[in-house]
């Protein structure tokens, strides 16, 4: 029997962290000691009163159950009151909030229910994969991918962007590059999509990842017209968890959730109720919690150490305020130098697996200890690595 894959999913490439994954096992079964800065996934648990929260629920048989594709009721009254909180901002929990399977479920499906065949897309070059790939391919849509350029700050120009099209993804504070926007950037963008008819995704997965006193704001406060995801995982390293949430324009939530109706049902309630625990650390006036701020200061220091590092090593890397990536330029291409570090025992990622235009750009994630990092640095620094 053939059992030949779908067209659609022929055009999507592997996925990059895959290949990561069989370069480094290939280094690992020679015996090597790799340091891991590839994928974004927390090395520090997950603060300790949200997984006493999660096993407690968990014992609860009425938490065992089905879940809503929408979510539970209290979790969306808790990502409301969080924004309440955090951006002082009024939203109806039953209209206009989804929880999510993680952001990445949610940002994919947002395009299931509103991209129709030849629509178009625009999505940041570069930017998370799902931009432009599933959420384009899927969907048989033309997919724009606009390039993020140093000298603009990494900051997306609309005037770049067609005026035609159905969707735009943005993502601020950004992967891979670390980049950070202000509130009036974001307004100019949701001015830029009310003008042109073009529904705004913002992927907000590292709002509350930021450093230097930099805290970043929420697309729905430039306007209520889009629809926002956030994720419990990189600010709670929650990666495993699955926990995410949707928030914003009514209609945009309902179709999001009708969509979601027809896929899942829903995250585990268990889980659910860890999320509201999580959420509930946060102080009146938003005040983040101090499980939170003590990662970010640990986090902040890694960051301190490897771009001090790198730049002693000659290249020109800026010190990021938002999320946990370092971004810099390689001065080759970034593949070539990927596979010269693999072979010092250092996984990174090659800035061309989120879009052409980042091609000579690498990607380190501040996911390994200081003594890891310097060790990393001092491979570099006595490796041939340029």
């Amino acid at each position: 029997m053939n059992y030949e894959q779908a067209e659609r999913l022929k055009q999507i490439p592997p996925y990059l962290f895959v290949r990561l994954e069989q370069l480094s096992a290939a280094k690992k079964a020679e015996g090597w000691d790799m340091i891991d800065f590839g994928i974004g996934d927390p090395d520090l648990p997950t603060p300790e009163e949200i997984v006493d929260e999660m096993c407690a629920q968990a014992r609860l048989n009425e938490n065992q159950k089905y879940s809503s594709s929408q979510g539970c009721r209290s979790l969306r009254v808790a990502v409301a009151d969080w924004y309440r909180k955090r951006f002082g901002l009024d939203i109806d929990p039953d209209k206009q909030v989804c929880i999510t399977i993680g952001s990445k479920e949610g940002i994919f499906n947002i395009a299931q229910a509103f991209v129709d065949e030849g629509d178009t897309i625009i999505a940041p070059s570069p930017g998370y994969p799902v931009y432009s790939g599933a959420a384009t391919l899927f969907n048989e849509a033309n997919c724009v991918k606009v390039p993020l350029r140093p000298e603009k700050d990494w900051l997306l120009d609309v005037d770049e962007c067609p005026k035609n099209a159905r969707m735009l993804y943005l993502n601020y504070p950004n992967n891979p590059t670390g980049a950070t926007c202000d509130l009036e950037y974001m307004r100019r963008v949701y001015d830029w999509c009310q003008e042109n008819g073009t529904i705004l995704c913002f992927d907000a997965a590292y709002s509350e990842m930021c450093y230097d006193g930099y805290r970043a704001p929420s697309i729905l406060q430039a306007g209520p017209d889009a629809i926002e995801f956030g994720s419990f995982s990189k600010t709670f390293c929650m990666t495993g968890f699955r926990l995410g949430y949707a928030v914003g324009n009514p209609d945009l939530i309902a179709g999001l959730t009708k969509c979601k109706g027809q896929i899942d049902s829903g995250a585990p309630i268990f889980i659910q109720k860890a999320g509201e625990k999580a959420l509930s650390l946060y102080g009146e006036n938003g005040e983040t919690p101090k499980c939170v701020l003590d990662n970010m200061d640990v986090y902040a220091e890694r960051r301190r150490v490897l771009v001090e590092g790198l730049r002693e090593l000659g290249f020109d890397c800026v010190m990021p305020k938002g999320t946990f990536y370092v971004w810099f330029n390689c001065g080759m291409s970034s593949f070539e130098f990927t596979q010269k570090m693999i072979d010092l025992g250092v996984i990174v990622t090659p800035g061309s697996g989120f879009g052409e235009s980042a091609d000579g750009y690498i990607r380190m994630t501040v996911t390994e200890p200081v003594e890891r990092i310097r060790l990393a640095l001092e491979r570099m620094r006595r490796g041939s690595y340029q």
